[in-house]
């Protein structure tokens, strides 16, 4: 055990606020050799991730777990605040016991010390003490007696029936981060839970209780429950242990949000792309400049190095799906499966053997008909197709490399992590770099759509779009801060920017590990209402990625992903595999399957869809299935049957009339009934305004709703959503959009029905708490976003929410709503 004495104890101090106090308390140990300065800041953020009050006037300030290098020796200082410190709301603190801990020496002192906690006098006995050695007797010296179930000597009559033996894998016993971690589990459970150590039974539902255990690093503890779900609380207890709790203690409490930066600083400002604070030295992205010859001698000669330059780069292709697809998910590398359909194009390798027999070389006729294409891609009126363009001059570009005489400027390899800046990046250069030697991305183009911002966004670096010709003129090298969550990149900012900055990233750091850390408990508000968090998903190996993520089930399954780069549609037995393979690996959380979501938009060659001048109100979704009962049919008969396997519901995209749904659900009824199959519930997509209008009708006829932010945001306010000039208006936090929201919200709690939303807001931490805030019981979105919603609906009351959600319609643009 460690001593405590005279000098680790400071009477009478006073203290404005909670961070004062800890630097008082703290600098007592850096005083006495316990620790480095340093380590008062650790304490000072670990205020955000735990709270340290136990209670009764008493907190117990300590550091994060990756900061204990700073820790010198173990020691623990006591401060004395006659006049109270307000710790959090309604806790005022009168003694704070500051812990630097290597190992654990200091349990036997903290259990002393929770003792304290139930005799109120001793506590405000020792809060007005003028003698040290007061509390040092206290502390070091226990008293004797207690009761049952409050950590005090038992006998074995005090055991339950049911318990199970194991033994503390921590580094420093059943210490306060740990026990916090038991107590989170055993309060989902409604049993009766308890803990036995040598002579002592705890309550395992009271911090407090645990801790006057005393039980230390690998020490053996006995875990008892008695109640209706005594099995299952037993079960995840005793593996919490085992798994070692001090990692379940980081979860964010409430108010943890993500650090905000204001700097002084001269900003470019873009558009925020992927979240996150970079500080690094600033790199220009510059591509090779590939020289080809214009003519060549021998035309067969040509056409063999071209048809091997494209086998090649088909090889490349491949493997860099698979590579990405391991790296990022199956969504992430689908586009590099469209870059191989482009090497397919009888078109355009036509058009390149036709240059060749007229006597250019290789090299030079590819160039010219790539080009030739991307210039008619890239005039076209639609701004998702325009993208298709760049794409082009990507696989171009990687032929070419290929057939090149000569490959000159080529770029040096990345030495040290830098903030790379680019006019814009293709999908090929952005999957090209290394994670670990790029600390942020800034282009100059491009919108938050764009394949820079989704790759980003899947590697966790910070990025910014759409930042404008300015960042092209910033200077080699120079040190810039680059802030994902505003979109403003800091050329050359000053020393006190710096601070904040590096701060700043300290601060997400902890928050991405504390809602890493966090991701399985569900998003239970602080007044107890729960939101579902699910996954949309574009493959079956996300399923098992989505989950590993924390979410509690799928939202959206695209299944056009079967559908997409191949010959020919796939077969009902082949979709049925696909989704049995889904429910296998959701084990028993339910999965919603959206019916085939393609129009004039996307390339399937086998359905021969002729091309449509505005393919966003042509025939899509619903429409294009109702069409085409050769497509629409087996994919309901591969649904049906997956669902044998596990809770499975159907899904309508893009319904707009009753008409539609009524007709859609007729064919449904059949073909459940041709296969003698259970009846699933059916629900469709809200994504075009006359279904929000006509939401009392499709209610009727409807099971769920589940509403598509990014599309209704786009027919709202009738802007592109990938529209570059068009990205920052086209704001799902529209009050416009809003106001959709809450009619659909109130038509679907009219008829018993629930509303889930599985558009880009769900994602979005403001969209998030004001959708829950009108009343949306489901959000469901990308894989990443997951672990930050649960942790921020977790830090929220409903009745907030609903305030928020309040005001949020009363605004008059989305530029007010994130205001608030």
């Amino acid at each position: 055990m460690i001593h405590l004495t005279q000098g680790n104890i400071r009477l009478n101090a006073q203290a404005r606020d909670k961070t004062e106090a800890i630097r008082i308390a703290g600098s007592l140990l850096v005083d006495s050799g316990n620790m480095q300065p340093g380590y008062v800041d650790s304490m000072l953020l670990r205020e955000k991730v735990a709270n340290t009050y136990l209670g009764n006037g008493i907190a117990i300030p300590h550091g994060l777990p990756k900061d204990r290098e700073l820790i010198i020796q173990t020691g623990i200082s006591v401060t004395q605040f006659p006049d109270g410190v307000q710790w959090n709301q309604g806790e005022t603190v009168y003694l704070v016991v500051a812990i630097a801990a290597r190992s654990d020496e200091h349990i036997e002192l903290l259990a002393n010390l929770t003792d304290v906690l139930d005799d109120p006098e001793t506590v405000q006995r020792l809060a007005r003490t003028s003698e040290p050695a007061d509390i040092i007797e206290r502390l070091t010296q226990p008293r004797d007696g207690g009761s049952v179930n409050t950590g005090a000597p038992a006998d074995a009559a005090d055991d339950f029936a049911k318990w199970v033996d194991v033994s503390l894998t921590g580094p420093a016993g059943l210490h306060a981060r740990p026990a916090t971690a038991f107590v989170d589990i055993a309060k989902r459970f409604q049993s009766e839970v308890r803990v036995r150590h040598i002579s002592k039974v705890a309550n395992g539902k009271s911090l407090v209780s645990l801790l006057k255990l005393g039980a230390d690093k690998q020490a053996s503890i006995r875990i008892m429950a008695r109640g209706v779900d005594e099995d299952a609380a037993l079960e995840a207890l005793a593996a919490a242990v085992r798994h070692g709790l001090e990692d379940e203690a980081e979860a964010p409490p409430a108010g943890f949000a993500a650090p905000t930066l204001t700097l002084q600083a001269r900003a470019i400002a873009g558009i925020a792309a992927s979240p996150g604070v970079a500080i690094g030295p600033l790199r220009h992205f510059r591509r090779e400049r590939i020289v080809v010859a214009v003519t060549a001698n021998d035309a067969a000669h040509e056409q063999t190095r071209l048809q091997q330059a494209i086998a090649t780069a088909k090889l490349q292709l491949r493997e860099l799906h698979d590579e990405v697809k391991a790296r990022s998910g199956g969504a992430r590398a689908a586009i590099f499966r469209a870059h191989e359909e482009f090497l397919d194009d009888p078109d355009l390798v036509d058009a390149t053997q036709r240059l060749i027999g007229a006597g250019h070389s290789a090299g030079w006729a590819w160039r010219q008909s790539v080009d030739e294409r991307a210039l008619e891609v890239a005039s076209l009126d639609d701004a998702l197709l325009k993208e298709r363009a760049v794409d082009l001059q990507d696989v171009g570009r990687r032929v070419l490399r290929l057939l090149a005489d000569t490959l000159e400027e080529e770029p040096a390899s990345i030495a040290v992590p830098v903030i790379l800046v680019a006019e814009d990046l293709s999908p090929s250069d952005t999957a090209r770099l290394d994670p670990t030697m790029i600390l942020g991305i800034c282009t100059a183009g491009g919108g938050p759509t764009s394949h820079t911002a989704i790759i980003a966004r899947s590697l966790d670096i910070p990025a910014i779009v759409g930042a404008g010709p300015a960042v092209l003129h910033q200077a080699e090298d120079s040190l810039c801060i680059l802030d994902g969550d505003t979109g403003n990149l800091y050329p050359e900012p000053g020393d006190g920017d710096l601070a904040l900055a590096r701060q700043a990233q300290h601060e997400w750091q902890a928050l991405r590990e504390a809602e890493r850390l966090a991701c399985y408990q569900p998003a239970i508000t602080t007044d107890g209402y729960r939101i579902e968090v699910v996954a949309n998903i574009g493959g079956a190996a996300e399923a098992e990625q989505a989950v590993a993520a924390g979410a509690e089930g799928i939202g959206l399954l695209r299944s056009e992903f079967l559908f997409l780069q191949r010959a020919e549609p796939p077969s009902e037995d082949e979709q049925f595999i696909a989704y049995s393979a889904m429910t296998r690996a959701l084990n028993g959380l339910p999965l919603i399957i959206r019916t085939l979501d393609i129009g004039g938009d996307k390339e399937v060659p086998y359905l021969s869809l002729p091309a449509e001048e505005n393919p966003f109100l042509g025939v899509r979704g619903i429409r294009l299935c109702l069409a085409r009962s050769d497509l629409f049919r087996p994919q309901l008969r591969a649904i049906y049957r997956a669902a044998a396997t596990g809770p499975v519901k159907i899904m309508f995209p893009m319904i707009a009339t009753v008409e539609e749904l009524r007709a859609a659900r007729t064919i449904a009824e059949e073909v459940r009934v041709e296969l003698g199959a259970a009846v699933v519930d059916i629900g469709i997509m809200i994504e075009v305004p006359s279904a929000v209008l006509m939401a009392p009708e499709l209610a009727v006829h409807a099971d769920f709703f589940s509403v598509g932010t990014n599309d209704l945001t786009q027919y709202v306010l009738a802007m592109d959503r990938g529209h570059p000039s068009l990205a920052r208006q086209a704001d799902a936090l529209h009050p416009a959009v809003l106001r959709m929201i809450d009619m659909t919200v109130k038509a679907a709690t009219a008829a018993g029905r629930w509303v889930g939303v599985c558009g880009g807001m769900a994602g979005d931490p403001k969209g998030a708490m004001i959708l829950a805030g009108l009343g949306v019981a489901e959000l469901s979105m990308s894989i990443p976003s997951i672990a930050a919603i649960k942790s921020r609906l977790r830090a929220q009351s409903l009745a907030d929410m609903q305030a928020l959600a309040k005001r949020a319609l009363a605004c008059q643009s989305a530029a007010e709503v994130r205001a608030l």
